[in-house]
């Protein structure tokens, strides 16, 4: 798809939210411009919020904890909510969650417990969207690198993506994509060093 044919093209800065309404049918595509951004992504059923991307049926259904081309995001209600068509960088992250103030404390200090966090874009945005705090939930990673150590733990290590990496998805249903485009100073998902990233639609 060339970009020229898009119906949506926007540039989002690094450590902000974004959300938009991907059409059932639409193809949604997620540049990571300048390589190794982690964005963090939430998924809800745009006329019905209770519904929204679930990672554990995704990953019992595909089998893998890691999202890339052919990945199928299944809902709450076990419905395919989105279809991965095209990944240039495989191994999206659906474990490792978000960075907040909490996350932030335990990991790296009291002292960053004021830092800005992903959950801080997240409240931001549902506050907008007239939704609760307690809608936020599972998020897909795209970009980040969580591989699981030889003990079972999780680790966050230097990204993968390189500049120009994207990651596209067709939508099954009406679908509210809520992005926040992680502002995370503390660990490599960024490379220390938020970037912007770029959004694009298309009608087919």
């Amino acid at each position: 798809m060339e970009e020229t044919t898009a119906i949506y093209n926007e540039r989002v800065s690094a450590g902000v939210p974004w959300y938009h309404v991907v059409k059932k049918g639409q193809s949604i595509r997620i540049v990571d411009l300048k390589g190794c951004q982690a964005v963090d992504t939430l998924f809800y059923n745009a006329d019905n919020h209770e519904e929204r991307y679930s990672a554990s049926d995704t990953i019992r259904e595909q089998g893998s904890i890691f999202i890339t081309t052919g990945t199928k995001l299944l809902s709450s209600d076990d419905n395919v909510m989105l279809e991965v068509t095209h990944d240039t960088c495989g191994n999206h992250d659906t474990l490792g969650g978000h960075c907040s103030a909490e996350s932030n404390t335990v990991r790296f200090g009291h002292d960053k417990k004021y830092m800005h966090s992903c959950r801080d874009n997240y409240l931001y945005a549902v506050g907008e969207l007239e939704m609760s705090p307690r809608d936020l939930t599972n998020n897909i990673n795209f970009f980040m690198n969580v591989p699981v150590e030889e003990d079972g733990h999780l680790a966050i290590v230097d990204g993968i993506s390189h500049e120009g990496d994207f990651v596209q998805m067709k939508a099954h249903m009406d679908t509210l994509v809520l992005i926040s485009n992680c502002p995370q100073l503390n660990n490599p998902c960024n490379g220390f060093n938020p970037t912007p990233i770029q959004i694009l639609i298309w009608d087919n």
